[in-house]
């Protein structure tokens, strides 16, 4: 029969989980009468031995650290707001690492409220991934943990019971519930969250994405705004935009004859016909492109700086400090100590623990490494293709939309061309793709992952986030990268072209718009970018939903004492391990877009920033309402995502930089509004004229020219005899006829020189800022110190307090009025209770004539008190020195 296994992580007694508080576990069965559920529970005594072995911090004294002061104006932040007993459960705490045999020492009010459920259920689950089940007379070492019974079959599920969602009764408050009224509800989206809430619910792992996931969404805020303030100039700046008009002008744009774009099936054109695409161009491709590509350089500094800031905070006050180096043995994988037969000295421990041989390690490391190749050039190969796609289709469009009834369509008739039909048709054949090569190849990296056989959670998660971002990168911005800085840039010239498989091929490499590439790749931005937020939102709201409904389609039409609030749980989905891996990938993707492609779309973060909001409570419901709770699992930070983002902060400066000096056209502009035309006033009239190079038609050849009958009406053999082409060249008949102009070299210049410049003013800011601003805040790091000071102090005293007692107690006879009490669950104060009781005996019994009561210590002892002396001694020959 089938089998769940849940552990009970409710610390409340009027829920009906408290059924469990007497026994270590209960079977029940279900409602189907097949499937039955073993609840387990974990008593004080499991819950203290194991918090002493993980290490568990525990509060031992209140904090005296006052709160930061109210900011000026603060009311106007006062709607975000959630209520305080929300967004501070409990109030803030020294803290230490829990030692079950001081029990006094530590603030221990309620023994069933001092570890919260996610710890409790944090420390079954430890305690189940290790658990053997093998006969007592077998010893099979593979017979190990709850993973492997999950594996076999023996269990369906193990997942932590969750608190009930909708509750009616006011006394008991639930954390799921509240999560779901001031957080997964989609009216909260301008609120803030409540993180240490989610914190104490879903532990500290799930806790720190989120607070990720809010303070990136805060911090895209500013760059919307930015962005919306470049695209508000473009609009503005529509009626300065003197090349679009030239290009629109009857007597200029209309004048001037193009070169045939493909052999055979492209004819011949006027430049005007490129009027509306020249326009859309400005909105993106003006002079606040540059500065905001050099806006975001900055930015991304300030967010990486200011999220170290915020994570150093959360690590103090999450008590994540010093957390990997205490648990990074207790973090070894189950599937390791199982798989590793051979066993070594650890030279920290001095205990024997399984590892890796060298060469079993080099060569797992060898075939996850060509695998990653291999779907890596699969990739580079589908990207050809769609290149490929590009160049083929062109050519027919072209020839289809030449008399298309299209041209009549209002309002859009006009805009759609060849090249607008085949750059949407590729970047949505590249999206297919993309999604494609992607549901296969996360499965391909889990294996290779699981095959290296990672020593830690935490190496397993690294190694598997640097293979999942490279396959990711390549993936989602291959396309991008062909579109900014490939297209248009090896094309040739008439007479002379440069194809793609050789001239055999008839593919002709693709030309760039008058206008320049930038707005084609804008579009590959747009549709690659919101194609993927679309699709993860369905992803991750409607398919969940489904799911559920589909899974408890039974159980819904039964009463609550028959449909237990286990089984609604076991319907839900299952999170998985890796479940907040697509999380982080998700938005570093996102990450990638906003800022490696910006300089080409300004309001990137604007649609980055309308899906995180989105995306936030999404997430939120999904883990409150769709998903089994994960079992809790702690980390202080974010990770390797970490140090990816660090890397594409670097590269998208590079990046940026080479797109407005060789995708946009703002370099060649500005060298000729300062270089080229007449310095007696500075005006770009002329320039559409002076970009466009001049060939002789009677030299192009035959196989390239347009068929008979292809050629529009206007056209005509005897009255035109040269055609334009984008280049800077010399013209026919020139002693260096069609060999690159001194312009087009002093272009060349003036980019390399942009790049070099750019990128050298925006990584010095960027280091002067990350200079600027410590990593860690001075406030955190002032209560560290103090919070390792006091407990120092506060051991020391309770050490020296407990001597005293213990001597008290152990050399003298003392009446049972007069013993003081000893409580296991007292609190590290009551040290002072004990002490003073001390005082109290010592002056009942030692010295009753000789008490200070001016100090909490016993004075000296009375020399003439017998056995006194004697005993002290006798210590004294014992080597007792403390005594």
């Amino acid at each position: 029969k089938n089998h769940t296994i849940i552990c009970e992580s409710c610390d409340r007694t009027v829920c009906s989980c408290h059924e469990m508080k007497e026994v270590p576990f209960i079977f029940q069965d279900s409602d189907d009468g097949r499937t039955y559920f073993l609840k387990i529970h974990a008593p004080w005594e499991v819950l203290a031995t194991y918090a002493d072995v993980l290490k568990i911090k525990v509060p031992f004294k209140l904090s005296d650290v006052p709160h930061a002061q109210d900011v000026p104006l603060g009311w106007l932040s006062q709607p975000f707001r959630l209520p305080e007993k929300i967004m501070r459960p409990q109030p803030d705490y020294f803290t230490t690492a829990f030692d079950k045999g001081k029990t006094d020492f530590f603030l221990i009010n309620d023994k069933d409220s001092l570890f919260p459920p996610s710890t409790r259920n944090r420390i079954v689950f430890y305690i189940l991934a290790r658990c053997p089940y093998q006969k007592e007379d077998r010893q099979e070492k593979y017979k190990k943990g709850i993973k492997r019974l999950l594996s076999n079959g023996t269990y369906t599920a193990a997942f932590p019971l969750g608190l009930h969602i909708f509750l009616e009764d006011p006394e008991c408050e639930s954390e799921r519930y509240n999560l779901y009224k001031n957080w997964a509800r989609f009216l909260c989206f301008y609120k803030e969250q409540p993180l240490n809430l989610i914190r104490k619910y879903y532990g500290e792992k799930i806790g720190i994405y989120f607070a990720w996931l809010g303070f990136y969404t805060e911090m895209l805020f500013f760059a919307a705004v930015m962005g919306v303030i470049c695209f508000a100039y473009g609009l503005l700046s529509y009626d300065d935009n003197i090349s679009s008009k030239e290009i629109c002008d009857p007597s200029i744009g209309g004048s001037i004859v193009m070169c045939p774009l493909c052999d055979k099936k492209c004819s011949f054109w006027k430049l005007n016909s490129t009027c509306l695409s020249s326009w859309q161009s400005h909105l993106f491709d003006n002079e606040g492109t540059v500065f905001f590509a050099i806006f975001m350089g900055i930015w991304v500094t300030l967010f990486l700086e200011f999220w170290k800031r915020r994570q150093a905070r959360l690590e103090y006050e999450w008590d994540l400090v010093d957390f990997e180096e205490q648990q990074q043995q207790l973090q070894m994988r189950p599937e390791f100590e199982m798989k590793c037969t051979r066993k070594r000295m650890n030279p920290i421990t001095k205990e024997s623990e399984p590892y890796l041989p060298m060469s079993s390690k080099l060569a797992r490391f060898c075939i996850s490494g060509t695998t990653v190749l291999f779907w890596m050039s699969l990739i580079v190969a589908c990207i050809i293709g769609v290149i490929a796609y590009r160049l083929a289709v062109f050519a027919a469009f072209a020839s289809i939309m030449k008399d298309s009834p299209t041209r009549n369509i209002q309002l859009v008739g006009n805009l759609i061309t060849p090249q607008l039909a085949t750059s949407v048709t590729a970047s949505c054949i590249n999206f297919v793709i993309i999604m494609i090569l992607n549901f296969f190849y996360e499965r391909v990296a889990v294996w290779i992952t699981d095959m290296e056989i990672p020593k830690t959670h935490l190496e397993y998660e690294n190694k598997l986030t640097m293979k999942m971002f490279l396959f990711q990168f390549v993936n989602y911005y291959s396309s991008c990268f062909y579109v900014a800085f490939f297209k248009g840039k090896f094309v040739g010239h008439p007479g002379n072209y440069t194809y793609m498989f050789g001239e055999a091929s008839r593919l002709r490499n693709e030309e760039c718009d008058p206008g320049g590439c930038l707005i084609e790749l804008t579009t590959q931005l747009v549709i690659v970018m919101v194609g993927k937020q679309l699709w993860g939102n369905i992803q991750e709201a409607l398919l969940p939903l489904m799911r559920n409904w589909w899974g408890s389609r039974k159980g819904r039409h039964q009463p609550e004492n028959q449909y237990s609030r286990w089984e609604q749980d076991n319907d839900l989905l299952n999170f998985t391990q890796l479940g907040l891996f697509y999380e982080y990938l998700e938005m570093v993707v996102q990450f990638g877009f906003i800022t490696l492609f910006v300089a080409s779309f300004p309001l990137a973060p604007l649609l980055a920033l309308c899906n995180n909001i989105l995306e936030i409570r999404v997430d939120a419901w999904k883990f409150t309402t769709q998903f089994r709770r994960p079992v809790a699992s702690k980390a202080r930070n974010i990770g390797a995502w970490q140090e990816i983002l660090n890397v594409v902060a670097i590269l998208s400066v590079v990046t940026n930089a080479f797109i407005v000096a060789f995708t946009s056209d703002m370099i060649p502009r500005l060298v000729y509004l300062y270089s080229t035309h007449n310095k007696d006033e500075l005006t770009m009239r002329g320039y559409v004229n002076n970009s466009l190079s001049v060939y002789s038609i009677s030299q192009i050849r035959l196989d390239s020219m347009p068929e008979d009958g292809d050629s529009p009406s206007w056209y005509s053999n005897s009255s035109i005899t040269t055609c334009r082409y984008r280049d800077y060249r010399y013209p026919p008949g020139h002693q260096k006829q069609y060999d690159h102009t001194m312009q087009f070299w002093h272009i060349l210049a003036a980019k390399m020189a942009f790049i070099i410049i750019m990128e050298h003013v925006v990584f010095v800011v960027k280091f002067f800022v990350a200079w600027m601003i410590p990593d860690v805040p001075s406030e955190v790091k002032a209560r560290i110190k103090r919070e390792r000071y006091l407990i120092q102090e506060y051991l020391h005293n309770y050490e020296v307090e407990k001597l005293k007692l213990q001597l008290c107690l152990s050399n003298f006879p003392v009446p049972a009025s007069a013993t003081p009490t000893r409580n296991a669950t007292s609190t590290a104060n009551t040290t002072m209770t004990n002490m003073d009781a001390c005082s109290e005996l010592c002056t009942e019994v030692l010295c009753p004539l000789d008490t200070d009561e001016t100090t909490a210590e016993c004075p000296s002892p009375s020399p003439s008190l017998p056995g006194w002396k004697s005993t002290l001694e006798s210590r004294d020959m014992a080597g007792d020195a403390t005594a």
